[in-house]
């Protein structure tokens, strides 16, 4: 049987329980955006531009392939995406089911975005919460991409090249007056580089951002595989 003190106690310790949980809880509803996933609500976008390379090697690992990305015709930087971004945290499948994407803004958008399903996909998690039209969305892709020069040495890698995530960074800055550290971050996945992602205000400008640095590379070097085809 409890003594009353160990009731008295046990009783405490449960209430100081029952208030933290209530604490996380709210401390989780804060950190995310109040206008979670409302079309157009958002801070700034990011233009993530894929090494297709490393994707076409990682597809070829797991089995399968992209025949359109990953067959004769030689790709480098591809554009995976833009999308709309809070300054903690980003919105997604802003609207369901997303509106239909006419099949001749699909074809239009392969010279960057090389893979139809990546199109579609893009569009329902990230183009329904630009607040944009699909035609208008996929414009501001195509405006936001010619507004990125490509570093020279990444135009035709004819061999595996070994670089440092910041060699990638500053090669993007010297090509591209305006931009800065603060606005590119380049991701890896194994011992790859996987993408370049550069923040870019609502009317497509260098910013700086927090945001893509959390998800950045960590490794020392990455490989750059050389460019397929051609």
């Amino acid at each position: 049987m409890f003594h009353p003190r160990l009731r008295s106690l046990s009783r405490l310790m449960i209430s100081l329980t029952l208030a933290a949980g209530l604490a996380t809880l709210a401390g989780g509803a804060k950190a995310q955006d109040k206008r979670q996933n409302a079309p157009g609500e958002f801070d700034f976008y990011v233009l993530a531009l894929s090494w297709s390379p490393s994707f076409c090697e990682e597809a070829a690992e797991r089995g399968g392939r992209s025949q359109i990305q990953c067959g004769g015709r030689p790709y480098a930087f591809v554009v995976h995406g833009l999308w709309p971004q809070y300054e903690n945290g980003f919105p997604e499948y802003c609207q369901r089911p997303a509106p239909r994407l006419n099949r001749n803004i699909v074809s239009s958008m392969l010279d960057l975005m090389p893979a139809p399903g990546l199109i579609f996909n893009e569009w329902d998690k990230h183009g329904t919460c630009s607040g944009l039209e699909g035609r208008s969305y996929f414009e501001t892709i195509r405006k936001a991409r010619a507004a990125i020069k490509i570093p020279a040495d990444y135009l035709d890698l004819s061999q595996a090249k070994t670089v440092a995530p910041a060699e990638v960074e500053e090669a993007f800055i010297k090509a591209n007056p305006g931009l800065s550290n603060a606005s590119i971050s380049v991701t890896c996945n194994r011992t790859r580089l996987s993408e370049v992602r550069i923040c870019l205000s609502k009317d497509l400008q260098f910013r700086a951002c927090d945001e893509i640095e959390r998800r950045a590379c960590r490794r020392d070097q990455v490989t750059m595989p050389p460019i397929r085809g051609g």
